[in-house]
């Protein structure tokens, strides 16, 4: 289910992207709190705080609770700005979650069990069709994760949407196709081994044909002098 953390958080009171920039140069992120029918909410982020919360799984399913000036704030990472060079947030939105709530998130994959997969273990590869899968449902229902268990998968076996579980009252966004997950895909090695046996014995066939060559030149060359050699009658 989802998350609940805490995020420490200042109040800002001017709004605009001169005000943006002055936060920046205090080395802080600006943001806003926005959503169930409230007016917005100004604040910035300590950038270490923030980027811990990202790197932690389950972070876009994750609620924050946020205290603002003695006012707490129920709400969802909407979208981080990153810095297209130093890679590192430049502007959070949060979403406030009310108890009529519907969300639309990500939500990752894990993969499990791969040594227990018979086609993986003598060398299939495990194909990734989707790495994360849009769910939607209220933020409270959400998972972190939804699990893929591999046991027993041979090559060629394919895992499909409706293979994993999901909580009551989530439903994937995709709903008029049972779209695959992952598939285990037979491997490639031998037809690189192939490849190399074929280059091998083009280059053996150039050597023998420019040795006959030679042994050629060589012959025509003695039957010449002998003729030279032959004495006059």
């Amino acid at each position: 289910m989802a998350d609940t953390s805490t995020l420490n958080v200042q109040s800002r009171e001017r709004a605009g992207r001169g005000a943006a920039r002055a936060i920046r140069r205090a080395g802080l992120v600006p943001g806003i709190i926005y959503g169930d029918r409230k007016e917005p909410t100004l604040i910035s982020v300590d950038p270490r705080d923030l980027l811990t919360q990202m790197t932690q799984q389950g972070f876009n399913t994750r609620i924050f609770e946020i205290d603002v000036g003695g006012n707490k704030h129920r709400a969802m990472a909407q979208e981080v700005q990153i810095h297209p060079v130093k890679d590192v947030p430049i502007h959070v939105d949060f979403r406030r979650i009310g108890k009529d709530t519907v969300v639309t998130v990500s939500v990752p994959v894990r993969f499990i069990n791969e040594e227990e997969a018979p086609g993986i273990t003598v060398g299939g590869v495990l194909n990734v069709v989707r790495h994360e899968i849009e769910v939607r449902g209220r933020p409270d229902d959400l998972p972190d994760v939804l699990v893929v268990d591999l046991t027993g998968m041979e090559i060629g076996d394919s895992v499909h949407m409706s293979a994993i579980s999901l909580p009551d009252g989530i439903t994937p966004i995709i709903s008029d196709r049972d779209f695959t997950v992952c598939t285990v895909a037979p491997p490639t090695i031998m037809a690189v081994e192939e490849e190399v046996d074929e280059t091998e014995e083009g280059e053996e066939g150039e050597v023998i044909e420019g040795e006959e060559g030679a042994e050629d030149e060589t012959a025509e060359g003695s039957e010449t002098v002998s003729d030279e050699q032959e004495p006059e009658k």
